[in-house]
């Protein structure tokens, strides 16, 4: 092509210069020369980009001779032109054109291994920016990769991925493997078609360009290989790779087919189709290649989790501990009954699951294994139980075989149905197994086969030992080729069978996953699994015995059949769904029998099919309306003894808590309103039989399912002091409300009336309310009245009416016996109104006006009898964890006294009979009274527990334990030292092992097991603060405490674990860990073991709150305080670079725990604006902005330990992180001497760090 028209003076000037040189054939030195001097001239700077467009344009392709190449190359040795520019020049004239110009392309080639690989000159460049965009403008690099970011740095990643994309596509099309691939063309066809010449490839080929053309092919596989396997090119496609997935995808697509189908690349003698695999695989493409730096070297030796693993056999249970006690925290944490959470458990064990796994880099195996642990860790607790009103074993179970069943299948599933092949839009976790199929399920099969070794934690509860053993009994049948159906099971006793079967929990997890989907029968052949084989099916009469199998073949639902079922899980969701359609399209009494049956152990016990009982049972308190219903009637009460029973049916703890742990609360709540408006709303003129023949009203259906309601809200918490004024404005606003001669003054009055008629018989004292006064009158002593009122509007009187009743008792108008007779009365005529009543005590007892009373025996019951027994038990129980307690009689004669509200409250407690038909009330009174109690001053707990203790003897372990609770809300110091003790158990005493002295078992130890040596044994701290902490009314105190403990127990550690010779040949030594390993991992495994229980601690007491708190005030407030101690000094800084480390494990832990380290979770949306303030604390602190008062080496150590964490463990957090923030912070880091670091950090940063990550690495070459 002849270079003519609109070109410079200069420019034709070079070219007449070079057409004369390439007639003379001149030396390029003195074409060199001259071509200069004409640049000179003409004012024209070098490198100048017009030269090498004049020079390209010249040459192709009408002087495509040898001698034009060589004067191209000493213009580019002399920086008469930009490499890289004349290079994308070259790459769309030349590659196109390939085949008819194999020389030109191999010259090119040339050119390209010499030069392409020089980018720091580039970079260095006085035109830098322009170079780039001119190379944009040229390669249209911003088009077809889709950035909107122009910054040159950005250029230089997306030239980079183009020039071997270009190769990759131009062997691929060489061999004829371009059909092969899914796009099956060109990525750069376009970009070749908008210039104005196509190749014209003749057809005449000779053997040499045969024999050039294949040379050529195989020359640019190598090149390829070499930008994969240079330092800096390999890198730079890193940041490719991290920032432009979906392109990376579609070239590693390429590359493989390639690898598969390429000749050439069989022929290489330096590169295999393996080798090029592997150079491009996510194991090799990484932007740190190790741990350059010392502080690296040390946080990947204190909290690297090779060295967890390598110190496990050391300290064997140690590297568990600190992998996983978050589990075993959460976990029972969600066994306290005094909180019901809407959230549903699968939630929040599927997101502390991957919480932990990121954070931890554990595998799937490891996690699963951890899980199993802890899960039956909960239920071993539960071994032998305490009786009380408190969820027990069966929602223990329910976590066990069915919560985590259904948390794995969900897991597993995510896993499953993302295709391997998918491109991974997002950021890759650099910590994180290669995805592979099916390696989640096999982590899971391989995790439950180690867990038949843990034997002590397998031994079924009592209660359970029946399912156990059918569980182990079907294994053995299966493996011995007999398949009995479901009904031979209904029967089946373990001394039917001719050998040991015995079960145990392995074998009831093994069918919750198989029943699942989630293992296969060939579990059953696990080594171990079962203890042997039989030859014939034993005898036994399942055709006598009714059960699911003969009710599934027509059998009618008679009431033996019911009891049968009631008392049996069923094992099926056909089962389920059949008892479903009796329960809505069967008779009346049908109907009864099936929602109790849907009630009974189906609900309990029913594992592998809970989720739907739960469901169906929210379904039958939601039945449809009828099409035929009548105007103005509402259908609910059609279905009145159908709702009843069902409402009656999951009453109990441990049933409330099953539908809390499958997230139904919400549901649950949203059923039970419309129930409660339309009964409340009734006058209880109709009843309805029960098939046991009791009558209940619309008074009765009402109470039930309002006091269910408001179990589910907690109502009865104490008021904090800064609610007190509104609660009290409330009070007086409601007792001042009530005018004299109107109806509702009417219904206080005949309530009133009513709950004293039997007291006021033979008494002419009376109660009145404003002046006015409510006796029996004369001519009615027969029977009490009873007051035909919708419920609603007479717990709108019930605090007047309460109100009245104490007035009169501190008056002495009405003695407390009277007072507690009436009140039950009043609870008796209306059940609900225990929940006005609890309302109305809690109130007064805030208000703090009323006197106390005397509990002297003979006005008030006394509890002088068993309290000096109580007292000691108390302090039994917290005896481990070194807190004083409080005299509950000061003296040793002052009398106990309550307030009198609290003391009216319990008098009318103690009055309940302990049976099922109390039990659902009780419920409600027990935890409110508890709290009430707890609320007052002390020792108002304690005297309450007594006097409960000589009511219930079999609840008197349960009482204690509520009273001990109490000396640790009312003293703030306790509290500390129940958390200081939390940490003390935790790391045992000494240095290691931690299996025998400390970990979890010593946090959590039994639970409440107090049947240990004959009584009260003390309770582990771990249990305590659970049941605390939610009491506890400044928790904000609780993280600078935590905070100051954790610090705390690292000198501990260091001063325990790591005497001062071993830690001067640990200073002294080059890789950090050859001295004193043994004693050396110990410690660093409890550092961790720490951090990880500080931050479960944090984010169990304040949640999402105080997590927050923690990032925006609290850390940054311990930096810019001073903290000075003599064992720092002597410790020579170690002390002070765990004490770092440990700060960001704890950091880092606590914002996974509250925010999730990936985005699927609400609280993820308020993870960027927090973090944001925490890293502009970092870089300004780094940019000296801020003055620090903490040990240097602590601030290096959190923040290079902060930093990793995050890059290896939640690097969705840095794509939320301000640009500039994180460019501060990579050059904060880089003045520590930390540039893997801060390129890390870069690389993670998204595209718009990838400018300066990639300047980074070319300028620093690491």
């Amino acid at each position: 092509m002849e270079v003519c028209g609109g070109m410079r003076p200069w420019e034709e000037a070079v070219v007449e210069v070079t057409k004369a040189a390439q007639k003379k054939d001149t030396d390029a030195v003195l074409w060199a020369v001259q071509v200069y001097s004409n640049l000179k001239a003409a004012g024209e700077s070098l490198p100048s980009l017009e030269l090498a467009e004049v020079l390209v344009s010249y040459i192709c392709w009408d002087n495509n001779v040898p001698i034009l190449w060589k004067f191209l190359e000493k213009a580019i040795l002399l920086n008469f032109v930009p490499p890289i520019f004349l290079l994308s020049l070259l790459s769309l004239r030349i590659i196109p054109c390939r085949r008819s110009q194999p020389a030109a392309y191999r010259l090119y080639l040339e050119l390209l291994k010499r030069h392409a690989f020089q980018l720091k000159s580039l970079i260095n460049a006085p035109n830098y920016p322009k170079i780039m965009k001119s190379i944009d403008d040229v390669l249209h690099l911003s088009q077809i990769f889709g950035t909107s970011q122009s910054e040159p740095g950005v250029l230089v990643v997306e030239f980079v991925f183009s020039i071997i994309w270009q190769l990759l596509d131009a062997s691929l099309d060489d061999e004829g493997l371009l059909e092969l691939t899914p796009e099956k063309k060109s990525r750069w066809g376009t970009l070749y078609q908008e210039m104005e010449w196509h190749e014209n490839y003749s057809n005449n080929k000779t053997e040499f360009h045969e024999q050039l053309k294949n040379a050529n092919t195989l020359a640019a596989v190598e090149i390829i290989g070499k930008f994969l396997q240079d330092k800096v090119s390999s890198r730079i496609l890193y940041l490719a790779r991290r920032n432009l997935s979906a392109h990376w995808f579609s070239f590693v697509q390429r590359l493989q087919v390639l690898a598969t189908n390429s000749s050439a690349l069989r022929n290489s003698g330096t590169l295999s189709p393996e080798a090029l695999l592997q150079l491009a695989s996510d194991k090799h493409m990484v932007l740190t290649r190790g741990c350059k730096t010392s502080s690296q070297k040390k946080f990947h030796a204190v909290m690297g989790f090779e060295y967890l693993s390598s110190s496990a056999s050391l300290c064997p249970g140690a590297s568990h501990s600190a992998l996983w006690i978050p589990f075993d925290l959460v976990l029972e944490d969600a066994m306290d009954g005094y909180q019901v959470s809407t959230t549903s458990g699968v939630e929040i064990i599927s997101g502390l699951v991957r919480t932990l796994r990121a954070i931890n880099g554990t595998s799937w195996h490891d996690t699963f294994l951890g899980l199993w642990l802890a899960a039956l860790r909960l239920v071993q607790r539960e071994r032998e139980p305490i009786e009380g009103p408190m969820p027990r074993l069966d929602t223990r179970l329910c976590m066990l075989l069915s919560i985590i069943p259904i948390v794995v299948a969900d897991l597993i599933e995510e896993e499953e149905r993302t295709p391997v092949d998918e491109p991974d839009t997002g950021p890759t976790d650099l910590w994180k197994e290669e995805r592979v199929p099916g390696k989640c399920r096999n982590g899971l099969v391989s995790s439950l086969q180690v867990l038949s070794n843990y034997h002590s934690l397998l031994t079924p509860p009592q209660s359970i030992v029946a399912y156990a053993n059918q569980a182990a009994a079907k294994a053995m049948l299966f493996v011995s080729g007999i398949t009995p159906g479901s009904a031979y099971f209904d029967c089946l006793g373990m001394k039917e069978m001719p050998i040991d079967c015995s079960g145990n929990m392995h074998h009831l997890i093994v069918e919750a996953c198989i029943a699942r989907n989630l293992l296969d029968t060939s579990a059953y052949s696990w080594p171990g699994y079962v203890n042997g084989r039989i030859n014939q099916l034993p005898q036994c009469m399942q055709a006598q015995v009714p059960g699911w199998a003969s009710f599934m073949k027509g059998a009618p639902l008679t009431s033996v059949m019911a009891n049968a079922l009631v008392s049996s899980p069923a094992s099926s969701l056909a089962e389920l769904e059949k008892i479903f359609e009796v329960a809505t399209r069967g008779s009346e009494d049908e109907k009864i029998f099936a929602a109790s049956i849907l009630c009974g152990a189906s609900l309990i016990r029913g594992w592998n099919i809970q989720e739907h009982t739960v469901q169906f049972i929210i379904r039958l308190l939601s039945p449809s309306k009828p099409a035929e219903n009548t105007e103005g009637y509402n259908h609910l009460i059609n279905y009145a003894r159908l709702i009843n029973v069902v409402i009656v049916g999951i009453a109990p703890f441990d049933c409330v808590q099953i539908f809390s742990l499958h997230g139904l609360v919400p549901h649950l709540a949203c059923s039970l309103m419309p129930i409660c408006e339309v009964f409340g709303s009734c006058v209880p003129n109709v009843s309805w039989k029960l098939t046991s023949g009791e009558e209940i009203s619309a008074h009765a259906v009402f109470s039930n399912a309002f006091i269910l309601l408001l179990r589910l809200w907690r109502f009865d918490r104490p008021p904090l002091e800064h609610a007190f004024g509104d609660h009290q404005a409330c009070i007086a606003s409601t007792l001042s409300g009530l005018v004299h001669g109107t109806p509702f003054h009417q219904i206080v009055e005949g309530l009133l009336g009513m709950m004293t008629k039997k007291i006021n018989r033979g008494n002419q004292n009376s109660i009145t309310i404003s002046g006015s006064s409510s006796s029996s009158g004369p001519g009615n002593d027969d029977a009490p009245l009873r007051p035909k009122l919708p419920a609603w509007d007479i717990l709108e009187a019930i605090p007047f009416v309460v109100d009245a009743a104490l007035t009169a008792c501190a008056h002495g108008r009405l003695s407390p016996r009277e007072l507690a007779i009436g009140l039950k009365d009043l609870a008796d005529f209306l059940p609900a109104s225990l929940a006005s009543i609890v309302s109305y005590f809690s109130a007064e007892v805030t208000r703090g006006v009323w006197k106390p009373v005397f509990m002297n025996g003979t006005d008030w019951p006394s509890p002088a009898a068993n309290l000096q027994s109580v007292e000691e038990a108390i302090k039994k129980i917290v005896a481990a964890t070194g807190v004083h307690v409080p005299s509950l009689a000061p003296g040793g004669s002052s009398p106990a006294t309550l307030p009198l509200p609290l003391a009216a409250f319990v008098s009318l407690t103690i009055t309940y009979k302990l049976d099922r038909a109390a039990e659902r009330f009780l419920n409600l009174a027990g935890p409110a009274l508890e709290s009430l109690a707890a609320s007052c001053p002390w020792p108002c707990m304690p005297i309450v527990g007594s006097l409960w203790t000589q009511k219930a003897k079999r609840w008197t372990d349960f009482l204690i334990f509520s009273a001990s609770r109490t000396v640790f809300l009312h003293n703030s110091d306790a509290v500390v030292q129940l958390l200081k003790s939390c940490f003390t158990a935790t790391l045992g005493k000494n240095s290691y092992p931690l299996s025998s002295n400390g970990g979890v078992g010593a946090l959590l130890g039994h639970g409440y097991k107090s049947h240990l040596y004959g009584g009260i044994c003390p309770v582990a701290p771990g249990i305590l603060y659970l049941r605390v902490y939610r009491s506890v009314r400044d928790v904000v105190f609780l993280t600078e405490e935590i905070l100051s403990i954790l610090m705390q127990s690292v000198r501990e550690i260091v001063s325990s674990g790591l005497p001062r010779e071993q830690l001067e040949k640990l200073k002294a030594s080059k890789g950090g860990t050859k001295y004193g390993q043994v004693s050396l991992a110990a410690s660093m495994t409890r550092v961790k073991l720490a951090a990880s229980l500080a931050a479960s601690l944090v984010w169990l007491s304040g949640g999402l709150v105080l997590v927050q708190l923690l990032m925006k005030e609290t850390l940054p407030s311990w930096f810019i305080s001073v903290h000075r101690s003599q064992k720092e000094e002597k410790s020579d800084g170690m002390v002070a670079m765990l004490g770092g480390y440990a700060l960001a494990y704890f950091a880092v832990l606590c914002g996974a725990l509250a925010w999730g380290v990936d985005s699927s979770s609400s609280a993820s949306k308020r993870r960027p604006h927090i973090l944001g303030i925490h890293m502009e604390f970092l870089a300004s602190a780094l940019d000296g902005k801020i003055s620090l008062g903490c040990d240097s080496a602590t601030w290096r150590a959190y923040v290079c330990g902060f930093v990793s964490l995050m890059i290896g463990c939640t690097p969705i957090w840095v794509l939320e992180v301000d640009v500039d923030v994180l460019k501060r912070l990579s050059n904060g880091l880089r003045q520590l001497y930390e540039e893997e670091l801060a390129l890390a950090l870069l690389g993670c940063g998204g595209v718009g760090t990838m400018s300066i990550a990639a300047e980074l690495i070319i300028d620093t070459e690491i």
